[in-house]
């Protein structure tokens, strides 16, 4: 394997009791795990700080989607975005990347900003480890129907790459998204 390829491996899996979900599995999944060197990449089940703590306190990265369900955090990276994005300040992104498909009935242009060394700005250094950058996802879909469909999303990461190389971090998690919960990715 080459640096950046991925296999299609799954390499645990476990059964959720009936009154649990994947915030009580995955830690006892991470811990079966070797993930040193890795990159963990995570729905926003997974947004949690214990999650974060034992993927970084097994030498691992991370790349796991913020939504409301992390309220405080989520609100502070929606407005530090907002901020940037509502002053057009391109300078204020390090790093952006745009793409641009079509398929499935639809074009999308997905704009990707990257913030790094941001830890202070939007939490405190103790409840996030390793906290580094977060990623704002800017899609615009059009539908075959003439709709407009606008979404924004948000990331947590302990890396601090361009947008570029997160952009494909984050759509080889979506690949897979369907399949499994928890993304592993090993750097070769």
């Amino acid at each position: 394997m080459h640096s950046g390829s991925v296999g299609r491996l799954v390499l645990a899996q476990k059964k959720v009791a009936k009154k649990s979900n994947e915030i009580t599995a995955v830690p006892e999944l991470l811990k079966i795990l070797e993930l040193s060197g890795a990159i963990v990449t995570l729905d926003a089940m997974g947004c949690q700080t214990k999650i974060v703590n034992q993927i970084v306190n097994q030498q691992a990265d991370y790349l796991i989607t913020l939504k409301k369900n992390q309220g405080g955090l989520y609100k502070r990276v929606d407005d530090l975005f907002k901020v940037a994005l509502s002053e057009n300040k391109n300078d204020f992104f390090p790093s952006n990347y745009i793409v641009y498909e079509s398929g499935h009935g639809r074009t999308e242009q997905r704009c990707y900003h990257v913030l790094n060394d941001i830890q202070e700005l939007v939490d405190s250094p103790k409840k996030w480890s390793n906290l580094n950058s977060v990623v704002h996802l800017e899609s615009i879909r059009q539908l075959k129907n003439g709709k407009i469909k606008h979404e924004n999303r948000y990331f947590i990461t302990s890396l601090s790459q361009d947008a570029q190389q997160l952009a494909e971090y984050i759509r080889g998690h979506w690949g897979i998204e369907n399949q499994l919960t928890l993304g592993i990715r090993c750097r070769f």
